[in-house]
């Protein structure tokens, strides 16, 4: 029986305690498992058997995220780990080698531009940021070093929608895996696998878990990327060194990206989530549907208000038919436009800085993806890090704020929105 995405939600990747009969997942907060016997652990360590070893690895906590989350992308497998930032490193690295390059949208986050542009370099591996609105440019950087392409579905802050299945074509093309953070649009309103997408990234502390109380990563892989046809992908597709000479890939299939982010990047890079904060997520996701839903809804009605203000000078919300996004985003979120979006209010980066400062409803932290509105001014804090051109493409100017769109009363956020707005161009 297919079920649907209401039903995975709650139920998929979990059953009864086999021990108690709890219904929830119990939080297995144990550091280590004890092994049947000798045979029960060289089969363990030799991944002859499915098990569990030590909690860096594996944990049934954890393992239940991971499986509900990889059924709601539709992909054959997931690993979970401590944040968004290590889930790019754990999808980034049984892909690359010293030398060799990502291909990636400049419209991202400021933290992820940080990461690639700087600290990747200490890997020996490097970036190449390009708009990927244009195809050819996204062409044109690919080079016989190339290992993979990445982008965000909606891109933070401005909420630019990508053309996944576009990019997808020119990364088959290019024989290489697309890799789509997925964190802005949930697999509640986009699933970037039936897009083409070969890997997923979620930065679990935003909608999935939807309450601010945790944080972590996950890595979904559609497990339909053949990584043995190149030769570019040795890790996986070859005798790897780090496992015994073991060859992922002939040995596992469509299972090798999950089982090598298990049995080599959580053992060796240790970025591990902790069971509780699985459980944290795990409760979140149970309501995802119902809170995306409202979620959009209240975007929609908060761009629309700001669109007619006449103190804003635009909104970049994909929902608006003045985006130029608006007829993408019909093809690869058609379930609505998410609810992060970005507003340039008249009289600059002063007004910016008044507008955040008299908000009394929004928080002014730096996350998004939580039941309440958030609030930020990018080109200060998210972005602060980046060049004046590197801001300007991913759409964090000065004179921009960037907002989370709660699932508060839309009355609530509208007007606390217009007190701020008074209060910062008077």
């Amino acid at each position: 029986m297919t079920l649907g995405f209401n039903t995975l939600a709650v139920h998929a990747g979990t059953e009864p305690d086999p021990a108690t009969g709890a219904r929830q997942v119990p939080i297995y907060q144990t550091t280590a498992y004890v092994f049947r016997d000798s045979d029960h652990a060289a089969k363990l360590f030799n991944l002859q058997e499915v098990g569990y070893i030590y909690s860096r690895l594996t944990n049934p906590t954890v393992s239940a995220l991971a499986n509900r989350v990889a059924a709601l992308e539709g992909g054959a497998g997931a690993v979970c780990c401590s944040s968004g930032h290590a889930a790019q490193i754990m999808a980034l690295f049984p892909l690359m080698q010293p030398g060799t390059n990502v291909v990636a949208s400049t419209k991202l986050y400021g933290g992820t531009i940080q990461q690639f542009t700087n600290t990747i370099r200490k890997f020996g591996w490097s970036a190449k940021l390009v708009d990927f609105d244009d195809l050819n440019a996204i062409e044109a950087a690919i080079d016989e070093n190339t290992r993979a392409l990445f982008c965000e579905t909606i891109c933070n802050p401005g909420g630019a929608i990508s053309d996944l299945d576009a990019i997808a074509r020119v990364a088959n093309h290019a024989g290489l895996p697309l890799i789509v953070d997925n964190t802005t649009a949930t697999p509640y309103l986009c699933r970037p696998i039936e897009h083409g997408a070969t890997l997923v990234v979620h930065s679990a502390t935003k909608y999935l878990t939807g309450n601010g109380t945790v944080t972590g990563g996950v890595v979904v892989d559609s497990g339909k990327f053949d990584w043995s046809a190149s030769g570019k992908f040795p890790s996986l597709a070859a005798p790897e060194p780090a496992y015994h000479g073991l060859n992922f890939h002939a040995a596992l299939g469509g299972m090798a990206f999950t089982f090598h982010s298990i049995a080599v990047g959580l053992r060796d890079l240790g970025m591990t989530m902790n069971p509780q904060g699985a459980h944290y997520t795990l409760m979140g996701i149970e309501t995802l549907p119902l809170r995306m839903e409202r979620h959009v809804q209240n975007a929609q009605a908060v761009a629309e208000y700001l669109e007619q203000d006449p103190r804003v000078d635009y909104v970049t919300y994909p929902g608006l038919k003045s985006s130029p996004y608006h007829d993408l985003a019909k093809m690869i979120v058609p379930g609505g436009a998410g609810a992060l979006f970005t507003f340039a209010i008249k009289g600059g980066y002063d007004a910016c800085v008044k507008f955040v400062d008299n908000l009394k409803l929004f928080s002014h932290v730096a996350n998004l993806g939580d039941t309440r509105s958030l609030v930020i001014h990018s080109a200060s804090t998210t972005h602060r890090q980046l060049s004046d051109e590197q801001r300007e493409a991913a759409g964090a100017l000065p004179n921009v704020v960037r907002l989370s769109i709660g699932i508060e009363d839309v009355r609530d956020i509208i007007g606390d929105l217009e007190q701020a707005l008074t209060a910062a161009t008077a």
